[in-house]
């Protein structure tokens, strides 16, 4: 496996992202991550800090199809998945795709829509296909899905329920740029956006072996021990009334490797594991009353979890 031809896969996209975002070094190799890893991303934020941008300009930089889906509480499932309709100059019936269909698919405010609209998704994101009229249509790879919601209203909101929140591989925040970014991006935004400007800088092919070859990273045992220890201390924790399942810990897992094979290494780290530890395991964390009537949250536990359990000795493959 040539983990440099990956690192400079990803820093192509991530140089060609930045000529729209500005700054968020962080999100950004959290989202290429989740993407080779065939995972998808929960973006929890104010309005107005380029999430939709961020979207946009990752479909162009990968050549991907891409659109747009506003969730509103009268959204339906057929609205996002598609139906078939009678075409009377055939005779037949047809398939008009819904945005599912797209390699890149935006869910703007997630928690907007109903229940049974948001369940729609779980197949599309689990399975990477979709059923309509009992007939199964595979979706096109690389399948993606970025969905925003709003921390701060809630009226007129339908939170995601665990099975929904455990299907996203990380949850993420952009957050407010620092006073030197936000002047670059008025600079940047002062005569055109640079959205339009934006081209492919890889194939989708190159996404496609990137997603076959990151694996190959080496895990030590002792990594492996460590990451099985800070999921068994969620499980055990008296604050916690639902820790992590097995699903979690295989995406911490395998974002492990992909993370080392993004920055250019063979091998994990436990530095890998500590910086992918909270983007991956805070929305699947549910706490008890006992926790929430001290104020914590789950940052904080993971936090104390982290300093209770000794970190391995850093290994390379064969050492």
């Amino acid at each position: 496996m040539d983990v440099k031809r990956i690192k400079d896969l990803v820093f192509r996209v991530k140089d060609n992202i930045q000529n729209v975002i500005v700054g968020k070094d962080d999100v950004i190799d959290l989202v290429i991550t989740s993407i080779i890893c065939s995972g998808h991303v929960l973006l929890e934020d104010a309005p107005g800090l380029g999430k939709t941008m961020l979207a946009k300009s990752l479909a162009r930089s990968l050549d991907c199809d891409f659109k747009r889906i506003q969730f509103t509480p009268d959204l339906l499932p057929s609205d996002i998945l598609g139906l078939n309709y009678y075409n009377q100059k055939t005779g037949e019936f047809q398939l008009k795709e819904g945005p599912i269909m797209s390699q890149i698919v935006l869910a703007d405010e997630i928690n907007r829509a109903t229940p049974r609209t948001q369940s729609s998704l779980l197949e599309a994101m689990e399975e990477h296909q979709v059923s309509i009229d009992g007939i199964t249509y595979k979706l096109k790879e690389p399948f993606f899905v970025i969905a925003t919601q709003n921390p701060i209203e809630t009226s007129g909101t339908f939170p995601l329920p665990e099975a929904q929140l455990d299907r996203f591989f990380m949850k993420l925040s952009m957050g407010y740029p620092k006073f030197e970014e936000e002047f670059e991006i008025l600079m940047r935004f002062k005569e055109n956006n640079p959205i339009n400007e934006i081209q492919a800088v890889v194939s989708i092919e190159d996404i496609i072996k990137a997603r076959r070859d990151y694996s190959n990273v080496y895990v030590d045992e002792d990594i492996i021990e460590y990451i099985l220890k800070i999921v068994n201390a969620t499980r055990e924790n008296e604050e916690i009334e639902l820790g992590i399942s097995p699903r979690g810990s295989l995406a911490l897992f395998k974002a492990s490797q992909a993370y080392a094979a993004i920055n250019g290494r063979d091998y994990v780290l436990p530095d890998d594991v500590k910086f992918l530890i909270k983007p991956i395991f805070v929305h699947r964390l549910i706490l008890n009353s006992h926790a929430q009537i001290k104020g914590r949250n789950a940052e904080d536990i993971l936090d104390h979890i982290l300093l209770k359990i000794n970190t391995p000795v850093e290994k390379t493959r064969g050492h």
